[in-house]
């Protein structure tokens, strides 16, 4: 039994959760539509790039939810699963986690989108463990605060380091499977990095460090 780590957006669903819940926000009116579709754009950008600043995200994305009744956010996450998240999944990554779930493998979830998007992704995938963003949480209402180590880049090493020994695991025999560059703290840890629909930076590392390539799409 293997732990098989894998990144969500780009990799398990066809599009990015923490952007599209951005463009579902701007739909429903619940934002400053021109601020909030600048921001979500250049933020997407800056990712892409690997010079995302994670501190001066976060401020801009948990804001909604501090801003908003957990009421009125759990039925808009309701119609976001399905009119952005339902459509996304990949039939193909689906496929791939339950031939680790067949092998007796722990399946984990490891992104830098925050948990109140991506955990009832992680529980329609059948994933029990998930390591997202945790946003801060007082009195029973989001305070726009992130807790902890933001699990981006480097953070994501630390929060899973974190998450292992809780666990009593280890990387032994560990996958990794991601489409983005800035996993490559991550997937230089375990023994079988994946790279799958790979962002160009690293396809490139991935080819000279000689890692697997694989699609998900199609």
């Amino acid at each position: 039994m293997s732990l098989a780590i894998f990144d969500l957006d780009n990799t398990l669903l066809s599009i990015d959760s923490d952007h599209a819940w951005g463009e579902f926000l701007l739909e429903q009116g619940a934002v400053d539509a021109e601020a909030y579709r600048e921001a979500n754009d250049r933020f997407m950008a800056d990712y892409e790039a690997g010079t995302l600043d994670i501190h001066a995200f976060l401020a801009v994305a948990l804001k909604p939810l501090a801003d908003n009744s957990p009421e009125q956010l759990a039925a808009w996450h309701q119609q976001f699963m399905a009119s952005k998240i339902e459509p996304s999944i990949l039939p193909k990554g689906e496929e791939l986690l339950a031939r680790h779930r067949s092998r007796g493998d722990t399946l984990l979830i490891v992104t830098a989108t925050n948990r109140f998007i991506t955990g009832p992704i992680a529980e329609r995938l059948g994933v029990d463990h998930l390591i997202a963003v945790e946003p801060e949480v007082r009195d029973g209402r989001y305070t726009g605060q992130v807790s902890g180590t933001p699990s981006y880049r480097e953070g994501k090493v630390k929060r899973l380091e974190e998450w292992l020994a809780d666990k009593d695991l280890t990387l032994d025999d560990a996958w990794f499977y991601s489409d983005s560059h800035n996993d490559l703290p991550l997937l230089e840890l375990v023994e079988h990095p994946v790279a799958v629909d790979p962002d160009p930076t690293l396809r490139e590392e991935a080819e000279k460090r000689g890692w697997r390539i694989m699609s998900l799409r199609g």
